[in-house]
């Protein structure tokens, strides 16, 4: 475990993010990869079914976490080295478990159902229910990592150990000619390492008494500030709460289109769709990476009222997307007829959604992380509205469009949420702190030491 030791404090936001950095790229290749495996070794139909049954466990696994990795971000990067970091983490990780457990037993019992709402076969869906606990837990616990100011367990779990495990889980399982059900428990599987080691670490780390509380902040338990509020659980939930709601429908959007598309229109459908928006990973696992090093220095800047410092970090991590992103989208626009037929003939008419997409991840760079900034300031209701409203627009536009124009129709709706999901907090920021995401500090964004400082 030595190897996921605590990165020293004056390392800076530099570090942190290339660290960021290193572990989105290392999550988007294995993502794609997967994907390019899938797509060459499966039919269509099969192909879709496994996108599906995957789309669908990260869909659920984001609204169980119930936004509890952003709350101890918040709660730990606040006051790192006060004794009631372990209270905070188990006023998080219970609800949570206990949701999980439940959601896994619900969805073997509802196995028969499910495979024949979205076509995907029988058995696949006990397979991941059994590994559903381990995703959801794995990423709070990682989160907690990074509100201590380390971004080593991230690197190496998330940008390393979780996506190669999937990798080669799925290529060996693709290699021997697996079923469905099996090839789907490969690809969850690796959650559980990732699991324990994350809390090994914190055990390891985290200060504070080591037994869980038993009460909400009062009977011998070590009570936690949380701006003024205190009181353990009550405490935590009070700020994560209205953030659960808004991280659930963020995670319905962002793998709804490819539900809808193998509904409506079938798993072939699904598969194409999927192939053709999958290099939206690396764009978007480009600004993850960003955030995990970022959010805990926009959290403190913002606490203790120092826009200034909000505004440099805010206008340097939008150039540093610029720069990272827009190549990606604009060759992959320019690519795209050659591109996609990697995936086989089949995926080549994807190309029209590949331009749909290129544009509007390049007006969605442009805002930088808008919804971040709001979230750190505190606003999680007005995140939680701005969400409710991109979901709102993603599927009015996909029933609108979608039996008519299939994957096409999907990326229509997906824009135009994604579209929506920034316009919002971005005039929302800017009215009320005077943030924006270009201005003076857009210029020196690449001089690591100043920003780092």
């Amino acid at each position: 475990m030595s190897a996921l030791g605590t990165r020293r404090p004056g390392s800076g936001l530099a570090r942190g993010s290339l660290a960021g950095l290193a572990a989105a790229g290392g999550g988007a290749a294995s993502q794609f990869l997967i994907v390019l495996l899938i797509t060459r070794s499966l039919d269509p139909d099969a192909a879709g079914a496994f996108f599906t049954a995957t789309a669908l466990c990260l869909m659920l696994a984001g609204i169980l976490r119930l936004d509890a990795g952003n709350g101890l971000i918040y709660a730990l990067a606040r006051r790192p080295r006060e004794p009631s970091g372990r209270t905070v983490l188990w006023a998080a990780l219970t609800p949570v478990a206990t949701v999980s457990a439940l959601a896994a037993c619900a969805v073997t019992i509802f196995d028969a159902e499910l495979a024949e709402l979205t076509g995907v076969p029988d058995g696949v869906w006990p397979a991941l229910a059994a590994t559903l606990p381990a995703v959801v837990l794995a990423d709070v616990l990682v989160s907690a990592t990074r509100g201590l100011g380390s971004m080593r367990p991230t690197l190496l779990l998330d940008g390393l150990g979780r996506p190669m495990g999937q990798l080669l889980l799925v290529a060996a399982g693709v290699l021997v000619g697996t079923s469905l059900p099996i090839l789907t428990a490969a690809w969850a599987l690796p959650a559980v390492p990732a699991t324990v080691l994350a809390a090994v670490w914190l055990r390891r780390h985290l200060p504070g008494p080591t037994a869980p509380p038993l009460g909400h902040g009062g009977g011998g338990t070590t009570a936690f500030r949380l701006g003024r509020a205190e009181g353990g659980m009550a405490a935590f939930w009070r700020y994560t709460g209205p953030r659960s709601a808004a991280a659930a429908i963020q995670a319905v959007f962002q793998r709804l289109d490819i539900v809808i598309v193998a509904v409506l229109a079938g798993p072939a459908p699904a598969a194409v769709y999927t192939a053709a928006t999958r290099f939206k990973v690396v764009g978007q696992l480009a600004n993850q990476g960003l955030v995990q090093a970022v959010q805990p220095h926009l959290v403190r800047a913002l606490a203790d009222g120092d826009l200034a410092r909000a505004r440099r970090l805010y206008q340097t991590t939008t150039m540093w997307l610029v720069a990272l992103t827009w190549p990606i989208w604009l060759g992959y626009a320019a690519l795209a007829p050659w591109l996609l037929p990697l995936f086989g003939p089949s995926y080549a008419d994807g190309v029209t959604i590949a331009l749909v997409l290129s544009g509007t991840m390049v007006v969605a760079t442009a805002c930088g992380m808008v919804d971040v900034v709001l979230i750190a300031s505190g606003r999680t209701a007005a995140s939680l509205v701005n969400t409710t409203c991109a979901v709102a627009v993603t599927i009015v536009v996909d029933v609108l469009l979608v039996p008519s124009h299939g994957a096409l129709g999907a990326a229509l709706g997906w824009s135009a949420g994604v579209l929506a999901k920034n316009a919002l907090p971005l005039v929302q920021i800017s009215r009320r702190y005077g943030l924006r995401p270009f201005g003076r500090h857009s210029a020196s964004a690449f001089r690591l030491r100043g920003v780092a400082a």
